[in-house]
């Protein structure tokens, strides 16, 4: 008896120790850039314990992006554009100068599809947003935007309601961490807040 019972322990701590223990990281901490790197020349600072990222006089593309990559997530963040809001978040993404390898989900004016999935530098948009969902993004108010990838399926909602649910392979093998962007063309300006993940 003491045996199959020492067989059960053993066999419950085996499979506990293969369950990957869920975990919350905070981003973005409210004061500076820690954990993050930019790339490109465009402008990235904090005010009143907000991200913000605004052109620079380059009217390139921007990127801020975490140091530390991240595979099976469920992200939130709050976003407000000011000026034009041409942004997004990329996922399990890489970024070499300005160009990036990934996954972007798309934060942009009204009727532009904010929710929807793009993949930059190759197949272009894997999936959008339906016409009725437009009126769901609140310009020039706070938005939260939520993001759950695992394997090869990715979900968005805004601002509590579903955007997308898309499988795609690709995006199931991708690796890489998270990035926040600022589209080229000049005259943007987006605050963030409230950006937490946790790992699944």
């Amino acid at each position: 008896m003491k045996q199959k019972l020492l067989v059960l322990v053993l066999l419950a701590s085996v499979a506990v120790g293969f369950m990957a223990p869920t975990k919350k990281v905070r981003l973005f901490n409210g004061k500076d850039l820690t954990g993050w790197k930019v790339y490109g020349t465009e402008k990235w600072y904090v005010d009143n314990g907000e991200l913000v990222c605004e052109s620079g006089p380059d009217k390139g593309y921007g990127y801020l992006a975490t140091e530390k990559h991240y595979k099976n997530f469920d992200l939130s963040v709050e976003f407000k554009q000011e000026a034009n809001g041409n942004s997004g978040v990329f996922i399990r993404s890489t970024v070499e100068g300005t160009k990036v390898s990934g996954w972007q989900v798309e934060v942009a004016p009204p009727n532009h599809d904010t929710g929807g999935i793009y993949e930059s530098y190759g197949r272009g948009w894997l999936i959008q947003i339906p016409d009725e969902k437009e009126n769901i993004l609140k310009p020039g108010e706070w938005n939260k935007l939520r993001i759950r990838a695992e394997g090869d399926r990715v979900q968005t909602w805004l601002n509590g309601q579903q955007m997308v649910d898309l499988k795609d392979e690709k995006i199931g093998k991708g690796e890489g961490g998270v990035a926040l962007q600022i589209h080229d063309g000049g005259g943007i300006k987006v605050r963030w807040k409230n950006l937490e993940l946790k790992t699944l």
